[in-house]
């Protein structure tokens, strides 16, 4: 027996008393296929606070997941949790182990960057049918800022942030710190940063396209476009799936339910519902 192997009878151990209190139902460890029918509920791992793929148990990513579910004649089981430090201890907690303070591991854990680099350093979890092609943009007001070609176009309009992300990072240190003075940086998501632009506080919002698409998308007052940043990533980044590397069939299922899903259009309709346009990973 491996360290690898007494860490999750410990850790499975500890989730059964845990659970046992709460009257959860989940299964230790990585449950097969088979098994999942057999207890008929799909069990999925969602991010709190991520809009507008869920928020107070709605959002694209609710909606997804209950499809997923539907194509495979489970019912659906959301385990919401906050992000940890990392991807990597995000799928350690939901999706391979399980999480100290006793929760998880989920069937799947969905929104998890479909990335070369995390996959290699993630031997323990498959990670696979990206749904969606994320990137940072930057709206604005026409009416203040018609035309931006480049950040220098910015001048002195005040420009809405949330701070502890890619999209802020970018602006904070985005032609050595010139916009650092004018950044509003108080919003903790790119929607919060949209919805102030909205409301005319300032003259331009950086964020996720899904978060200010969410907000923006559609009113003829402003224009959303890639940010104009060299440090951007070019061609943004796929976001996609996960499960325990030896739930093969689940991932078979799962990947030919989302690939139904993209070919008959719904997973664009899902999309479209929350006002975010969908990209094709």
């Amino acid at each position: 027996m491996t360290y690898e192997d007494m860490s999750s009878r410990r850790d499975c151990l500890r989730w059964l008393g845990a659970t046992a209190l709460a009257g959860a139902s989940l299964a230790c460890g990585a449950a097969s296929l088979e098994r999942i029918r057999e207890r008929g509920t799909l069990t999925v791992a969602l991010y709190k606070e991520m809009p507008p793929f869920h928020v107070d148990g709605k959002g694209i990513d609710v909606e997804l997941a209950q499809a997923l579910a539907d194509t495979l004649n489970l019912k659906l089981s959301m385990l919401a949790f906050h992000a940890d430090e990392n991807m990597g201890d995000d799928l350690r907690n939901m999706v391979w182990r399980g999480h100290y303070l006793g929760f998880g591991p989920a069937d799947v854990l969905m929104h998890v960057p479909v990335d070369k680099p995390l996959i290699d350093d993630t031997p323990q979890a498959t990670i696979f049918a990206p749904y969606y092609r994320e990137r940072v943009v930057l709206a604005r007001r026409l009416d203040r800022l018609p035309q931006l070609e480049s950040l220098s176009g910015l001048g002195d309009a005040k420009v809405a942030v949330p701070g502890q992300t890619l999209a802020g990072w970018l602006m904070i240190g985005a032609d050595g710190g010139a916009y650092r003075g004018q950044l509003n940086t108080q919003w903790k998501d790119g929607a919060e940063a949209a919805r102030a632009l909205q409301r005319g506080e300032v003259a331009a919002a950086a964020g996720l396209a899904s978060e200010v698409e969410s907000v923006l998308r559609g009113d003829a007052r402003f224009a959303i476009a890639p940010l104009p940043s060299p440090r951007a990533p070019r061609n943004g980044w796929a976001v996609g799936l996960a499960v325990k590397k030896d739930a093969t069939e689940l991932a078979k299922a799962l990947q030919a339910g989302v690939s139904d899903l993209a070919a008959s259009g719904r997973l664009g309709q899902i999309f479209e519902r929350a006002n975010v346009a969908w990209q094709a990973a």
